[in-house]
């Protein structure tokens, strides 16, 4: 897998030296460099490449203007490289990949491109996946009406979720999480050893949750299914998960066919 990329920066330099860290990884194929945000908007929508390095600090269009600039086509994934750590916040806001600080470090930048690989990776089987059912729409109807549907795929759910709390950026393993209850657009989000506040509606972290997964049980309530140790039956057709870490959250009867699966 080659990963097309381009680096915007202003400063040559940065360039020539991102460029040479780069060349320690074959699979990595630098397709262009632009010094300003607009020839970075225009290049990105024409070449269409799988990575961007983006300087965010550019006389003109920042970086985050740029991304704004490629929101109408599908964006291509995006690492942060700048001098100012005050910037870290608005780049994980951004989604980007990672961020890193310049001059840049070494083995930062391998653990960059390795969360890179994994991220096309996740989009390409995904991709292979909706071609295979086109095809099959159109020669074996029977077929696709077989298969299981399981939305988009496993490869659309997150793995990490960054959560903006406090002040500071928490990269979150959704593994980890095991619970998470809403209280009107937010969201506090538990896990073994810690609980964040995360303002986003149920409705919206749900998509983002794969449903094998995360279940909600009540209508302030999700819970991660793999962390249920015990279900204690309770009145009138509801009953309680007991988790790992011993916390209990109720189930309301609409939901209760989630219990099913614990019982039968």
């Amino acid at each position: 897998m080659t990963i097309r990329t381009i680096i915007v920066d202003d400063e040559k330099l940065a360039i020539q030296g991102l460029m040479l860290r780069l060349e320690k990884f074959p699979d990595v194929e630098i397709i262009d460099t632009c010094s300003n945000g607009r020839e970075a908007i225009r290049k990105i929508k024409t070449e269409k490449p799988d990575l961007v390095f983006l300087d965010i600090q550019m006389p003109g269009f920042d970086g985050f203007s740029v991304v704004k600039g490629v929101m109408e086509i599908e964006p291509p994934l995006i690492v942060f490289v700048t001098a100012y750590q005050e910037h870290a916040v608005r780049a994980f806001e951004a989604n980007a990949v990672n961020y890193l600080m310049k001059p840049v470090d070494e083995d930062k930048l391998a653990d960059t491109l390795e969360r890179v690989r994994t991220r096309l990776a996740e989009k390409r089987s995904a991709e292979e996946a909706e071609k295979l059912k086109t095809v099959l729409a159109e020669v074996a109807p029977d077929a696709i009406e077989a298969m299981p549907d399981d939305g988009e795929g496993t490869a659309r759910y997150e793995k990490l979720i960054n959560i903006k709390d406090r002040g500071q950026i928490f990269r979150v393993d959704v593994d980890s999480i095991e619970r998470i209850e809403a209280a009107g657009d937010y969201m506090c989000i538990y896990t073994a050893d810690n609980s964040l506040i995360l303002r986003e509606t149920m409705k919206d972290l749900e998509r983002r949750l794969d449903p094998r997964v995360f279940q909600r049980v009540h209508r302030s309530w999700i819970v991660n299914l793999n962390q249920v140790r015990q279900v204690k039956p309770h009145t009138n057709g509801e009953c309680f998960l007991i988790l790992e870490s011993g916390a209990d959250v109720k189930v309301s009867r609409s939901y209760r066919d989630v219990v099913a699966r614990f019982v039968h």
